[in-house]
């Protein structure tokens, strides 16, 4: 699972060589599975802050 979430999110900065990539047999599932719950977390990461950086000007 550890290496799931390393593997998304090199890719999600695009630092991810060749080699590892090969050297790791993932499930295609899992990658998906994970990418998207890694998108989520991402994108309510970034409403979080907006949304206190906007409540504390006001």
């Amino acid at each position: 699972m550890i290496a799931t979430i390393k593997t998304v999110l090199a890719a999600f900065f695009g630092v991810r060589g060749r080699k590892g990539a090969e050297a790791e047999k993932l499930k295609p599932r899992q990658l998906i599975v994970t990418a998207i719950v890694l998108a989520l977390l991402l994108a309510l990461g970034v409403f979080t802050l907006v949304h206190f950086l906007v409540a504390s000007r006001t």
